[in-house]
């Protein structure tokens, strides 16, 4: 494969942070004395930023709060994790730096607030891999839709037709297909259920980042 470019979900394909991601957001719901999200809202909120999320919750339960109030509550939260115990993904740390060399421009695009996300990858010693840091949140659209994808390989200086898009779960990795971009899959335990369809989608499908099909694909 021949990309000049190339564009990283965060939480759930460059670092294992899904499961704390998942137990956040019942641990906030408790706090305000409600109940976990249904399946049908957990289904819902997976493509949503986080504004979005947070608007899920005033709706589904009435909270008096406001949608930024809930943001930073629960932000707060998540920022403990960043800085003390969220991993990076197997194999990850080696796999940009060879992409780095080979002279690959690399971006993030996340739900998860720019903030936050260098908080994680500068402790986690990534961040200079990556020219910039974007979040849906800053272009006003969740993964449901492919803005926050074209708005980072237009800032990369790339196109859809160079640029691969990585991925965890099937509503961002269908859009990022749909939006012409070359898509690679890496597993993650949070998405059991999505993991057949994830990999027809996929242009490469692997495991873990220094997987010997993905090193191939890619060609470093």
């Amino acid at each position: 494969m021949d990309k000049k470019f190339a564009i990283f979900d965060m939480d759930g394909t460059l670092v294992d942070s899904m499961g704390y991601w998942n137990r956040l957001a019942d641990e906030y719901l408790a706090r305000h004395g409600c109940p976990p999200l249904s399946p049908e809202l957990q289904e819902e909120s997976i493509a949503l930023t986080m504004e979005g999320t947070a608007n899920l919750f005033i709706r589904a339960y009435h909270l008096p709060e406001t949608p930024e109030q809930i943001c930073a509550e629960i932000n707060g939260l998540m920022e403990q994790h960043y800085r003390a115990d969220v991993p990076l993904k197997p194999g990850a740390a080696g796999l940009l730096d060879r992409m780095r060399a080979a002279g690959v421009k690399m971006c993030i695009a996340s739900s998860t607030a720019p903030a936050l996300i260098d908080i994680c990858l500068r402790r986690l010693g990534v961040r200079d891999c990556f020219e910039f840091l974007l979040s849906c949140e800053e272009v006003g659209e969740g993964k449901n839709r492919p803005t926050v994808y074209l708005e980072a390989a237009r800032r990369l200086g790339g196109t859809p037709e160079n640029t691969v898009i990585f991925e965890d779960i099937l509503v961002a990795a269908r859009t990022a297909k749909q939006a012409g971009f070359s898509l690679g899959v890496i597993y993650d335990a949070n998405s059991d259920a999505e993991q057949e369809q994830l990999r027809a989608l996929a242009d490469c499908y692997f495991t873990r980042w220094d997987d010997p099909a993905l090193t191939a694909w890619l060609g470093v």
